[in-house]
């Protein structure tokens, strides 16, 4: 479950998206990005120190692109690369925001989804405990099952950003696909394709690939 705050971002995320996306290779899209939210869903971090979100996020006509973020309470060991900038949350104090893809928890966190069939977590607000359940605004699938044995994702060992990006981890080798439900954001033979996670959201209602995994 992810709890959220009913709380200012500043800069707020899409603001940070703006700056960044443009820099990357597999984005499409205009410079500077005027970047507008398409989707997300959550990840579950075991241990509920990071947050782990993923945007669904698109500029002008270009395509829908996939960014998967992590929100940090301090900087991640070694992943001045995956920074996309800092903010300040009006609850929880100064928040390091990374790309998803060089950040280990995210990796362990989307394994797990795919390798154990899961899907995304439920998002609520709390207030006066009384618990606030936010409707998804999109839904995700994994396609393997529930007694899968998934070993421990302790450190990405390397990242190849392209389409898909690659995350490889001393447990399991990932592909993200950034422009999802574009139709050119194949594998081209890299990775098989026996373990998925797939989505759905409006405007797309047909489950496209998200992200594949295989087992090291």
């Amino acid at each position: 479950m992810a709890l959220l705050h009913r709380a200012t971002l500043h800069p707020g995320k899409l603001e940070l998206l703006a700056d960044w996306l443009p820099g990357r290779r597999w984005y499409r899209g205009p410079a500077p990005a005027d970047v507008v939210r398409v989707a997300n869903f959550r990840l579950d971090d075991p241990d509920g120190a990071v947050g782990i979100e993923t945007m669904l996020v698109r500029s002008g006509d270009g395509p829908v692109h996939q960014v998967p973020l992590t929100y940090r309470d301090a900087p991640l060991p070694g992943g001045d690369e995956w920074l996309i900038g800092t903010a300040e949350h009006s609850v929880l104090g100064r928040r390091w925001v990374y790309d998803a893809c060089g950040d280990p928890v995210y990796a362990s966190a989307l394994a797990a989804a795919i390798v154990t069939g899961g899907g995304q977590a439920e998002e609520f607000f709390e207030v006066d405990g009384v618990r606030d359940v936010r409707e998804p605004s999109m839904t995700v699938t994994g396609s393997g099952t529930p007694d899968s044995v998934l070993p421990p994702v302790r450190v990405v060992r390397r990242v190849v950003e392209d389409e898909p990006t690659t995350i490889v981890t001393d447990a399991v080798e990932l592909a993200v696909v950034r422009r999802p439900g574009s139709g050119d954001g194949g594998l081209n033979g890299a990775m098989p394709t026996t373990a998925a996670l797939t989505g759905t959201w409006p405007g797309q209602p047909t489950p496209v690939p998200l992200a594949y995994a295989v087992l090291r």
